[in-house]
Formats: C-alpha cells, structure tokens, sequence
C-alpha cells in the first residue's frame, strides 16, 4: 500500500478504536427503575386472600368458561365468536399492527447497509469555470459502491424505544383478548337475556289460555243472568293486557336475536334462533374467590404495560439531551470515463465515527421530558383506576348473586301464595260470593309474581356472566392450572 495513506488509515483506525471503544458503554439506559404502579388494597380484601401486583398473563388460555351454563346452543354459538366476529378481526389487525411497529424499531438497534450503483454518461458546458483545457466536453461518470452505518445507542434511546414498543405491543395482546372476551361475554349475556324473554312469553302464553277460559266462564254467568256486564269487561280488559304485552314480548325477543347475529358475523334479516326455555345452569361459585384471578382480567395487564411503555419513554426522552455518536464506513469503485472500472486506482472508501450533539432547542427537549413524565403519570393513574373498577365489577356481582339468591327463595314462595289466592279467589267467583274484580287482582298477583322469579333467576344468570367477565374468564383455578402456582 503506497506509504501516502498510511497516516490517514492509522487516524481512521484510531477513531475506529475510540469508537468501539465508546460501544462498550452501550449497556446505559437512562429510563427510571420502572416500578408497577401501587394500589391501596386492604391486606385482608377477600377475606384472607392477598392483593397480587397484576402482571400480563394474556398468553394463558381463559378457557370456554360459557360451557358452565351447560347450554348446548350457547356453546355453538360462542364457538362462532373467535371465526367470524369483525369486531375481533379489527382487534387482530391492530395486534398485528403493533407487532409490525415494534420490529421496526428493533431494526434500529442493528447496522445498516446500503448498495448503490450510478452509471452517467455527462457532457460539460464548454464555458464551466476552471474547465481544464484537456477535459473532453462528454464522458461517463460509474460509480459502484458500498455504505453501511451503525448508530451507537450508548444512551439507550433505541432500546427504550423498543422496550416502549414490546410493552405497547404487549398492551395491544391484552387489548384483543379484552375485546375477545368482551364479546363472549355480551354473546352470553344477550343469549341469557333471550332466554329470558322466552320464559317470559311462555309465561304469558300461559296466561292468555287461562285468561281466555275466565273470559268464558263469564260470558257464560253473564248469558246465564248471574255475572253483569263489568265482569266481562274486566275479563276481556285483562285478556287483551296481557296479549298486547306478549307481543311487546316477541319485539324484545327480535332485537336480541339481531344482536347475536351481529356478534357472531351473521345479517340479522337471516338469523333465527328456536324458541327454548330457560333452563341454562347456574355454576357454583366457591365461598372465597383468590383475589390473583384479577391478574388474568386483560384490561388490567393492558393498562399496566402502557404504563411500562410511559416509563421506557422517559429514558427515550432523556437521551435527547446527550449526543448522539455512530459509525460509517463506505466503500466502492468510481470512474470518470478510463478503463477498467473495478481496477484498484479507481477504488475510493472511507471509514469513522460521527457525533452530533444539540447546543440549543428553546426547551424543546424539556418540554418533551415533561410530557413522558406526565403520560406516565395518566397511565399510572390510568392503572389504579382499572384495578379498583375491576374490585367494584366483582364486588357488585358477587353481591348480586347473593342477594338475589335470597330473593329468588321468597319469590317462589310468593308465587305459591298469589296461585292459591288466584284459585279461591276463582271458586268463590264461580260461587257467586265476590265479583270478578277480586279474580282480576289475584290474576294480576299470580302473573307479577311469576314474572318476577324468571326475572330473578335471568339477573342471577346474567350476573354470572358479569362476574365472569370481571374476573377475566373463569375462576376455577383447578381449570387453568397455568395459574395454579400462584400463592
């Protein structure tokens, strides 16, 4: 090598030494300690079940928790949710969004290199200052080369953004399986909802046959000269309330039947699903629940790694504030019309470190440090508020499920007493000893009470489904022994 580039190479290599050199130091992150943010949970919540920090566990399957209700139609149609529902589709392709972006900011952490070819033929103005007088007026101009370049992320910026990115990405998975879970859940709300309808039109039914044999029986006293005219107007009165009522029945029935037809990807005009009782099981819920089952809800572990995203993006802010150093090197061939293109008098290259240091922003880099501050402050608080929304969600249900279990005893109770007090009130009618004013009352009686034990027994069903819900999908850990190693 010809003893003229010795010096330049020697001042090159050095500054090549420096600057691997300075790489070793590519272990700093100047992001703070990221803590998970606190909640002030009584030690003693749930009995003596202790409050566990929430930790993203979306990889776990929530098992097919609907098949608790032992419902065979509730299980074919849940099983339709994860293959046709848009809803979910849409939440898939902002995952899959989220798992792009993160890759491409983990490209940053590697070098890159770029591969260039440029081939011109050129002519010169002839009136070009400083022309050479031997310089032709056309020529070619070839140049192949190679560039490759490497940011040095001493202040781990890059990796703070991709930390920011894999918990955001993270966030995104537990955004799915809330929307995946969400939409299970109303499937199994709305299914028990038109169960409930349906109890409620047999119900009617019901009544309308019995309503209709009282019409008769005072028509006939009223042919016969024994019941007066009111009597059969109450009669007919009573018959038609409860006839326009069960076709209010049969609206309140279509729309939810429309909305299981849109949850599970179906037009609603072509969907239809056979009348049926409502005879769905009610599962059995242990007398204590393990408080760490509120790890699996998937909008707690989606809030909790925004917040990790937040913390991750402070560093990314910090690192604004020092320089930032990288490595280039470029090598290739270059000729201005001679022979021989790939011949060694033609080869250029070059190679060293580059620094670049901001001396003056007018506070921008403090404004961007104090809004990374501030979004983590709204994802912390974001946090705490889903974590005690989600102690609220299953207090409320748990709580409704027992209470309305007391209540559904004396419901039937009360039903018992309103259809003995409807067949006196009956025979003494048919006995000429009240007037059809009373029947109408223990009627009117029998039928409210009726309604309101169905009503009862659909809210403890639906508050099942809510309390699934709230517990992120199930809570038998004996069912998902991908959590039974928790304390």
């Amino acid at each position: 090598m010809s003893a003229r580039y010795r010096p330049a190479i020697r001042t090159t290599l050095t500054g090549l030494a420096l600057a691997i050199g300075v790489a070793f130091l590519n272990g700093c992150s100047l992001a703070p300690v990221y803590h998970v943010p606190t909640v002030d949970i009584p030690a003693d919540a749930w009995q003596d079940n202790m409050w566990h920090i929430a930790k993203p566990m979306d990889e776990q399957s929530h098992g097919n928790w609907w098949q608790l209700f032992n419902d065979p139609q509730l299980t074919a149609l849940e099983d339709q949710i994860d293959k046709a529902s848009p809803s979910l589709a849409a939440a898939l392709a902002r995952y899959d969004e989220a798992t792009a972006y993160t890759r491409q900011l983990q490209a940053g952490l590697g070098p890159t290199v770029d591969g260039g070819v440029n081939l011109t033929n050129n002519r010169q103005s002839d009136n070009r200052p400083l022309r050479g007088s031997n310089q032709p007026n056309v020529y070619d101009a070839n140049t192949v080369g190679l560039s490759a370049s490497y940011a040095l992320d001493i202040w781990g910026q890059v990796r703070n953004l991709v930390a920011a990115g894999k918990a955001t990405a993270e966030a995104s998975a537990a955004d799915l399986e809330t929307a995946r879970l969400s939409l299970h859940a109303s499937l199994a709300d709305n299914y028990v909802s038109l169960r409930g309808v349906d109890g409620q039109i047999q119900i009617f039914n019901n009544a309308i046959d019995a309503y209709t044999k009282a019409l008769e029986l005072t028509q006939r006293r009223h042919d016969g000269g024994v019941a007066s005219g009111i009597d059969v107007s109450r009669a007919q009165t009573q018959l038609s309330s409860v006839r326009s009522q069960a076709a209010d029945l049969l609206a309140q029935r279509a729309i939810y039947e429309h909305a299981i037809a849109s949850l599970i990807g179906q037009p609603a005009m072509s969907f239809k699903l056979p009348s049926a009782n409502l005879d769905l099981a009610l599962p059995d819920i242990p007398v204590s629940l393990p408080s760490e089952l509120l790890l699996r809800r998937p909008d707690i572990a989606a809030a909790e790694r925004r917040a990790a995203a937040a913390n991750a993006s402070i560093g990314v802010a910090r690192a604004a504030y020092y320089p930032s150093l990288s490595l280039g090197t470029a090598y290739g061939v270059q000729n201005t019309g001679g022979a021989g293109l790939f011949s060694m008098p033609n080869t250029f290259w070059s190679i060293g470190p580059a620094a670049l240091m901001n001396l003056f922003d007018s506070g921008k880099h403090d404004a961007q440090l104090a809004q990374a501050r501030a979004v983590l402050e709204e994802a912390s608080a974001n946090y705490r508020s889903v974590v005690l929304t989600a102690f609220q969600q299953v207090e409320d249900n748990l709580s409704r499920l027992k209470y309305d279990k007391e209540s559904e005893m004396e419901q039937q109770q009360a039903i018992k007493s309103s259809q003995t007090a409807l067949d006196l009130s009956l025979n003494r009618y048919r006995e000429g000893a009240v007037n059809y004013l009373e029947v109408v009352t223990s009627q009117e009686a029998a039928l409210t009470a009726s309604q309101r034990a169905l009503d009862i027994h659909t809210q403890q069903l639906k508050s099942s489904v809510d309390l699934i819900r709230a517990l992120g999908g199930g809570w038998n850990r004996n069912d998902n022994p991908a959590i039974s190693h928790l304390p």
